[in-house]
């Protein structure tokens, strides 16, 4: 058996997957520009009541609409930086958006929906139609 001397190329040295990995992880988009807020939905006794987390933002940045009994709450909030020093100027833009959609079931009263916004929860409130609450039926006893 004979032994063969190799010295090893600056190929074989240098990984190539994970030279990969980094230029794809570079080029991606971050994936805080794709995220859908976290929702909560309860049923009460006379209402329906959906609170969503949206921190980073105000009353200002968001759109609730109902439309065809589907309840749709939107935001789209752009950002641009600018900094100069030393003779650089580095300017960045930033853009956040994302729409969320819910169909109302149809018992109800989508003219008294009602949404508050604080502390980065928005919380909206979907009454239920008055001809969908239960009525009491008193029993009366024979005369």
């Amino acid at each position: 058996m004979n032994l063969i001397r190799r010295r090893p190329s600056a190929l074989d040295i240098f990984d190539l997957d994970r030279f990969d990995r980094f230029i794809e992880r570079f080029f991606e988009d971050t994936a805080e520009d794709v995220k859908v807020p976290a929702v909560d939905i309860r049923e009460e006794k006379d209402k329906y009541v959906i609170e969503a987390e949206l921190p980073g933002l105000t009353e200002k940045d968001v759109e609730v609409k109902v439309e065809n009994n589907v309840l749709t709450i939107s935001s789209k909030k752009e950002e641009t930086k600018e900094e100069s020093k030393k003779g650089y100027i580095r300017k960045e833009r930033k853009s956040f958006s994302f729409t969320r959609s819910f169909s109302l079931p149809e018992n109800t009263d989508v003219d008294k929906i009602t949404a508050h916004f604080k502390n980065g929860i928005l919380n909206i409130e979907v009454p239920k139609a008055p001809e969908s609450q239960p009525k009491i039926i008193e029993v009366k006893g024979e005369k």
